[in-house]
């Protein structure tokens, strides 16, 4: 029998010189030296950056209602400029101005017997005439701020005024504005308080009162 050559292995055995990172077993299958070979993330990663963020589920308690920044009083800084009750007008005019078109093209095509455009026109601009003319007749101009209307129901009530606040409302068919003015006498803790209703027009005083101050403030102090 032949011998083998002195420098080829023996077959059935491992090569002395051949070890893992030898180019020859390349294509070999992992061993325990690199037991992850095709791991490319490193290992020092926070698992939070490797996963995607879970949406949290708000609960009926979680949900809260907020008034947008520019209706949040909390947060304003100088004078507030109420809006004037004239705006009223504006949508006035434009229902005159739909009006003016709803019969201008019935007058433009009656002559040719549309299939769109018939009296219901005419009914539909004489509405909102009507509309209009209550809007624009309603639209009083707010010459009385609710500065003035403090200062008037200041020399109303008869004492000096600590705490006051102003809120608007309207009276009658005619929405007439009007000032509802709250004051507290000054001292700590008021002893008086009064309501006045001033009149947004003409500074006119239409109701008042005032009587002792029935509200325990003691727990403020």
């Amino acid at each position: 029998m032949a011998d083998s050559p002195p420098d080829s292995p023996a077959a059935g055995t491992d090569s002395p010189a051949a070890g893992p990172d030898d180019p020859a077993r390349s294509g070999s299958t992992a061993t325990d030296a690199d037991p992850h070979p095709l791991e490319t993330q490193p290992r020092d990663t926070p698992p939070q950056e490797m996963q995607p963020q879970e949406k949290r589920v708000l609960s009926d308690s979680d949900i809260r209602d907020a008034l947008p920044d520019d209706l949040d009083a909390a947060g304003y800084v100088g004078p507030y400029l109420f809006p004037n009750n004239n705006r009223r007008r504006i949508p006035a005019i434009i229902y005159w101005v739909i009006a003016a078109l709803c019969i201008g093209l019935y007058l433009v095509t009656r002559g040719n017997n549309p299939v769109l455009v018939n009296g219901g026109y005419l009914w539909a601009a004489a509405g909102l005439i009507v509309v209009g003319f209550y809007s624009f007749i309603t639209g009083w101009n707010l010459d009385v701020d609710e500065r003035d209307a403090l200062v008037i129901a200041t020399k109303k009530v008869g004492f000096p005024v600590g705490h006051a606040s102003a809120q608007m409302g309207w009276r009658g068919l005619l929405s007439r504005p009007t000032w509802r003015i709250l004051l507290y006498s000054a001292e700590d803790p008021p002893e008086n308080r009064g309501l006045v209703l001033v009149d947004g027009v003409d500074g006119t005083v239409m109701e008042w009162f005032v009587e002792e101050n029935p509200e325990d403030w003691s727990a403020l102090d």
